[in-house]
């Protein structure tokens, strides 16, 4: 489901779109010179910091499927399921504040089991 009048939500559904396009330079035009993002492996702080973890991810992709995205006007909330190389399912989450049509935070959480798995698979 998806309400595209929330301003937040508009703005998320735009850099998803981005990124699952492979068009990472219009993926960071929506993020904040000023983002922090907590993920799995820890705080990533600046525009920078975020590029050098989005983009090894967007080299791998292969495909992603909305779940669910939800919004008001400062936050959204956008569920999705991503294939990539060496795994055909790894399922994603986003919860990001905007401002100004920038994402400013990200809780950015996914599931590390298939990377794992297809990391010992490989060994």
């Amino acid at each position: 489901m998806t309400d595209t009048t929330s301003p937040a939500l508009r703005t998320a559904l735009a850099y998803y779109q981005a990124w699952t396009s492979h068009d990472l330079d219009k993926a960071m035009s929506y993020i904040a010179d000023d983002i922090v993002c907590d993920a799995p492996a820890g705080r990533l702080e600046g525009a920078d910091a975020y590029r050098g973890f989005l983009g090894p991810f967007v080299q791998i992709l292969t495909g992603a499927t909305m779940i669910a995205a939800f919004g008001d006007d400062q936050t959204a909330l956008v569920m999705y399921d991503t294939q990539t190389m060496p795994v055909t399912s790894a399922p994603g989450a986003e919860c990001v504040t905007v401002r100004d049509g920038k994402i400013t935070y990200s809780r950015f959480v996914f599931d590390r089991a298939p990377f794992g798995a297809a990391r010992t698979a490989a060994s």
